[in-house]
């Protein structure tokens, strides 16, 4: 079983990469795989609605977006982890998963169905609880469970000390990983068990104007 984890501040190893790191350290605690992609600092260019990855089964703009699309159909859980700028998850990672989820949508992929996945976020002082939410409907709107902590995935910090000296948030990210593998576990064993997941529905489209 593997997790993917993604880190999208453009601070490679950061504040919301401590944060990743230690949920990775709690994954392999727990005899789960793991691996950080990092988003990087290169303009991520947001998507265009030209559907043209229905007919090429990737996105046209051919960078980093379908790198992780290729690597999220081999991964059974996912970590999105962002900083917190302007009250809201970073400009990077936004446009980064409009194109992802989309371009895989659009292709035909299943890539994300039924996978679990988590949002973790990192901020000076504010914002952080829009943040998460923001990260969380990419998972609501692809039947993925959403797993919780005992508090909001969050922790606080300017720099990597101070989110180390954040032991409540620090907790948090360890109790996050933990509850992870355990639903992994859970999955692993409904398929031995021969408990079949829902079957998708043919998609109905309704418009309010008509």
């Amino acid at each position: 079983m593997k997790v993917l984890l993604l880190n999208g501040s453009p601070h490679q190893h950061g504040c919301t990469y401590t944060a990743l790191n230690e949920i990775a350290e709690e994954l392999k605690k727990n005899n789960i795989e793991s691996e950080i992609f990092y988003v990087g600092t290169e303009a991520i260019k947001p998507c265009m609605a030209c559907k043209a990855c229905a007919k090429l089964g990737k996105c046209v703009v051919n960078d980093k977006v379908n790198e992780f699309v290729d690597k999220a159909a081999k991964a059974d859980a996912f970590v999105f982890g962002s900083p917190v700028h302007y009250a809201s998850a970073s400009g990077i990672i936004v446009p980064f998963l409009d194109r992802v989820f989309y371009s895989a949508a659009m292709a035909g992929r299943d890539v994300f169905r039924h996978k679990p996945g988590t949002a973790i976020v990192c901020a000076r002082r504010a914002g952080t609880t829009f943040s998460v939410d923001q990260l969380n409907k990419y998972f609501q709107i692809s039947e993925m469970p959403v797993i919780s902590g005992r508090y909001w995935n969050m922790v606080h910090g300017n720099t990597v000390d101070e989110v180390v000296q954040d032991k409540e948030g620090m907790q948090n990210m360890r109790i996050v990983a933990r509850n992870m593998a355990y639903w992994l576990k859970c999955q692993e064993a409904a398929q031995k068990a021969g408990i079949e997941a829902p079957q998708p529905e043919k998609v109905e489209m309704t418009n309010f104007i008509r």
